[in-house]
């Protein structure tokens, strides 16, 4: 979309759209951390307290921010107006532009960009998680079955979905990975279940299973159920992992990650290993949601950022049937220099 009177107004107030800016950032920051005190949202955004101050009173004004004895927190109004400025924002910031050139790049349908890189600030990973919930809140419809993977960038996602009664039921899209509970699909459908007032199922399936083990999951009735209802998902949102870190993360045993990495593995998304060019170099025997069962997936959608995650990201672009991508500005800088 563009916004020629933003144009206008640069070349005549150019004033007015930096205050703009700025009075947006200090309202996306303190949405992300809230509720903040002055001081720790001044160090955040690089800036005293004394400016901020005078800022902050404005906003107080307007009716957008209260002030408490814990700290500072957005009113309604506030969390409406972020999300009707949220746009013209990323217009007039150059991130839509870029949005553009990438998705055309990766050949995806849609793709989001927050500011920042992930690698460098952990507000990024919060900010693309909030990114990811307001895309899930416009996509779901009442009814809809979504399924979810794990990882660090998934569950804050759970935790920044407001509640919203929709009554979708969520999966986990595979089994659990050896690392903590709370990062475990199980854990991520649960809470985002909850957020969204709907159901969850759980997958009660290791990550790693032998062909037998594998065999005699899949025979079982409840697992039959869950891996039916998940492939009647309508949307699913996944992580993109890094190929090594995340086979060291499985414990895999120390031949098969020199293999994987012997092989040009870079990339790893629902237990398929993919090198640079977007071919599947392994495959884990897991349970849950294979690449096959994508292609019948009305949305998938991938949430990954931090300059360290551009080339994963890429490979998973081309290897797999993905079609929204939500990332942040050093992991599309990265690839759009390529």
């Amino acid at each position: 979309m563009q916004y020629p009177l933003l144009d206008l107004q640069q070349q005549l107030v150019p004033d007015l759209i930096d205050t703009m800016k700025k009075r947006y950032r200090i309202l996306h920051h303190l949405y992300l951390t809230q509720p903040v005190g002055r001081r720790a949202l001044a160090q955040q955004l690089q800036t005293t307290e004394r400016i901020l101050r005078a800022e902050v009173d404005f906003l107080k004004d307007q009716g957008l921010l209260i002030v408490e004895t814990v700290g500072m927190h957005l009113t309604e109004r506030g969390v409406n107006l972020l999300q009707q400025l949220a746009d013209v924002i990323r217009e007039v910031e150059g991130l839509a532009e870029k949005e553009r050139r990438l998705a055309d790049r990766l050949g995806l349908q849609e793709v989001r960009i927050v500011k920042g890189d992930a690698d460098a600030d952990p507000l990024v990973k919060k900010a693309l998680g909030h990114a990811a919930a307001e895309w899930l809140k416009k996509t779901l419809r009442p009814g809809d079955i979504l399924a979810v993977t794990g990882g660090t960038t998934i569950a804050t996602v759970a935790d920044q979905i407001p509640r919203t009664p929709l009554g979708v039921e969520v999966l986990p899209a595979r089994g659990g990975v050896g690392e903590n509970m709370e990062f475990q699909a199980n854990t991520i459908a649960s809470r985002i279940a909850a957020q969204l007032g709907g159901t969850y199922r759980l997958l009660h399936a290791p990550d790693v299973l032998s062909d037998d083990a594998l065999q005699s999951l899949i025979e079982d009735p409840q697992v039959q159920d869950t891996l039916q209802r998940l492939r009647s998902a309508r949307i699913v949102l996944h992580g993109i992992g890094q190929a090594i870190p995340m086979a060291k993360r499985r414990r895999l045993p120390e031949s098969r990650i020199e293999q994987i990495e012997a092989h040009g593995a870079i990339a790893e998304a629902f237990g398929y290993y993919f090198d640079a060019h977007g071919n599947i170099v392994h495959a884990m025997n897991t349970v849950g949601l294979r690449l096959s069962d994508l292609k019948h997936i009305e949305r998938i959608s991938a949430v990954a950022g931090g300059s360290s995650k551009a080339d994963a990201i890429s490979a998973v672009a081309f290897g797999s049937p993905l079609q929204v991508l939500i990332t942040d500005e050093a992991a599309a800088d990265a690839i759009l220099q390529k």
